[in-house]
């Protein structure tokens, strides 16, 4: 039984005015996408899949130029987080363990977070866990809605939260652990009936829970694990963080 990631690294990221794909925008001269892949390997996860999409050319590139293997597949229509893991299929049909799906435009996301709620995933027998974190301001954010025995109850998009349901400031990261096998028990449900069209990777948490199963929820040390940029004044906010605060990517 081996751990496994998926990133996705799909996306284009209009707003950035750039021809590249979103992950492969610098922070500290370094791609997203490599701080996302040094997070992984720090924390001992070497089998990695890349979900890409715009502009392919520009990850099959860099990957490349690495050092260690890295599988990638291509996302050719962009219908949601979802729709890009079940690209991936192949790769999660070849694991008997557990995977962690990340985005790859979020590049503090680190090993202790991806180690420990790992651990947390496994000793209480999880189907799946999502990565939150605690924000002073968790407006736009899917909220963590818990259950009396602090498991997840419901993860309630800002959009769709009630009075109360916006006072909660613990929010989801993106980030999963999911037992392989059971996602793919559910991966092929994911409906794209929305407003979107899209398949949302957080619908199958909802159809885990539908079945009975029991989905946990991991705080980050640091609620910069949810950071991302989506335009080039956020994306320079990330550069001001990553140097004050000292972060670094191997």
């Amino acid at each position: 039984m081996s751990n496994c990631a998926i990133i996705l690294a799909g996306g284009e990221g209009k707003r950035m005015k750039s021809d590249k794909p979103k992950p492969m925008s610098l922070v500290l001269g370094k791609p997203m996408l490599q701080w996302v892949l040094s997070a992984l390997r720090q924390a001992g996860v070497n089998d990695i899949c890349v979900v890409k999409g715009y502009h392919k050319e520009y990850i099959e590139e860099y990957l490349e130029t690495l050092d260690f293997p890295v599988e990638s597949v291509y996302q050719k229509e962009r219908l949601g987080t979802g729709h890009a893991v079940m690209m991936a299929k192949d790769f999660l049909t070849r694991h008997s363990g557990n995977v962690v799906i990340l985005n790859g435009d979020a590049p503090f996301m680190t090993a202790q977070t991806i180690e420990n709620s790992l651990k947390q995933h496994t000793s209480t027998g999880c189907a799946a866990t999502v990565i939150s974190a605690d924000l002073d301001d968790a407006t736009g954010y899917g909220r963590i809605v818990r259950d009396e025995n602090g498991n997840l109850k419901a993860i309630v998009e800002h959009k769709d939260a009630d009075e109360e349901t916006r006072k909660i400031t613990e929010v989801n990261s993106g980030g999963y652990w999911f037992d392989c096998q059971l996602l793919l028990s559910v991966l092929d449900k994911i409906k794209s009936d929305n407003a979107a069209g899209e398949y949302y990777l957080p619908d199958a948490i909802k159809l885990l829970l539908n079945e009975g199963k029991t989905v946990g929820a991991y705080t980050a040390e640091c609620s910069d694990a949810v950071l991302g940029a989506n335009d080039p004044e956020q994306l320079e906010e990330l550069n001001q963080i990553a140097t004050a605060k000292g972060y670094t990517c191997e």
